[in-house]
């Protein structure tokens, strides 16, 4: 009789447009279903619809006379592009899983910053 437990194996397949996406931030909540809704942004500066210059006498591009939107300085985008839903099961294991992920990379910071503390008190 074998005393090896158990086990199975998961394999990875990646849709063929597969790009992972850069995100800053998330604005989420439970849906009414109970089911976590996460969606993930970028924030950023926003770019204009249209910049209209100037043309100076000699027929280059001149000053910025006006900006559309007019509130373009005064504001921020939040480029929603990723989402996810998950029930509260798979919600709560997440949350595990990104705690220890966040355990594991804690302690591989801590060993960083004691290891380049030791090598500078042993330099001259």
């Amino acid at each position: 009789m074998s005393s090896k437990k158990a086990e199975l194996t998961f394999k990875y397949v990646f849709n063929y447009g597969y790009n992972p996406s850069y995100v800053n931030g998330a604005q989420g909540g439970f849906s009414p279903r109970g089911e976590m809704v996460i969606n993930f942004y970028l924030e950023r500066q926003p770019l204009p619809d249209a910049i209209t210059h100037e043309i100076t006498p000699e027929g280059a591009i001149g000053r910025e006379t006006s900006v559309d939107p007019k509130d373009l300085a005064s504001s921020m985008v939040r480029f929603i592009d990723t989402g996810v839903v998950m029930n509260y099961e798979n919600t709560k294991v997440f949350h595990a899983w990104m705690g220890e992920k966040l355990r594991e990379f804690e302690e591989m910071h801590r060993a960083r910053t004691e290891f380049e503390q030791s090598q500078a008190a042993g330099q001259a």
